[in-house]
C-alpha cells in the first residue's frame, strides 16, 4: 500500500504524518521487517527440543542448565523470556503449604511407644494424611490402617485437610469393622487428628 501511494508522489514524511507513525518507527519497521535472528531462532528451537523432551516439565533455570551443558549458554532470564515467545508454560505442580492454625492443639500422650508388633486385629489403627495433585488443586487423603494387618480399613478424601476428613476415614474404617471396642488409634498428633 505504501508502494502504491508513493508512485503518486507522496512523501514517506507526508504518509508517516497521514498515518500518525514517527519516522523514526518506520525507518525500524523498513531496516528489521526484512532481517531474520539466526541466534534468537536457533536458541527458541533448542528452548522447545528441551522443554518438550522433558514432558513439559522443565522451567527456565532446568532449560538454561541444559542448553548450556549442550553449549548454548543461556541464562535462565533469557530462557524465561524464550519461552515466552514460544508460548511454553511448565507443566510443575505448584508447591504445597499447609495453612497455619491457629487453633489450641491438645497434647496426646504416645500409648503406642514405637511398639508396632500387634498380636490381633482391630487392636491398633493408625493414621495419616496426605496430599495429592489433582491436576488442578491439591486434594487430601486420609487413611486409616489396619495395624496388624498393614492395610487400609477406612479413608476419605476432601479438598480441605480439616477434622471432618479425618473423621469420615474414622467413620468407614469404624463402621466397615463391624464398630469394634477398646480400639487404640495413633496418629501423628497433626491438628487434624487433635482438633477439639
Amino acid at each position: 500500500m505504501i508502494e502504491q501511494l508513493t508512485e503518486r508522489n507522496y512523501t514517506v514524511t507526508e504518509l508517516c504524518r497521514t498515518f500518525d507513525v514517527h519516522r523514526s518507527s518506520y525507518n525500524y519497521w523498513i531496516k528489521h521487517s526484512q532481517t531474520i535472528n539466526v541466534k534468537k531462532l536457533n536458541e527458541m528451537t533448542m528452548v522447545k527440543s528441551i522443554f518438550h523432551e522433558s514432558r513439559d516439565s522443565a522451567g527456565a533455570r532446568t532449560i538454561a542448565d541444559i542448553a548450556t551443558t549442550r553449549g548454548m549458554e543461556l541464562s535462565r532470564y533469557r530462557a524465561g523470556n524464550l519461552m515466552k515467545d514460544c508460548g511454553l508454560s511448565s507443566l510443575q505442580p505448584p508447591k504445597h503449604a499447609y495453612k497455619q492454625v491457629k487453633q489450641e492443639h491438645v497434647e496426646i500422650p504416645n500409648h503406642l511407644n514405637r511398639e508396632f508388633d500387634v498380636t490381633s486385629p482391630d487392636q491398633v489403627w493408625c493414621g495419616d494424611v496426605t496430599y495429592i495433585w489433582t491436576g488442578t488443586r491439591w486434594a487430601y487423603l486420609a487413611v486409616v490402617l489396619n495395624l496388624f494387618a498393614r492395610k487400609p480399613i477406612g479413608w476419605a478424601m476432601s479438598c480441605s485437610p480439616d477434622s471432618e476428613l479425618t473423621c469420615n476415614a474414622l467413620m468407614m474404617a469404624f463402621e466397615s469393622r463391624g464398630k469394634p471396642k477398646h480400639v487404640m488409634f495413633h496418629s501423628d498428633q497433626g491438628c487434624h487428628y487433635t482438633s477439639r
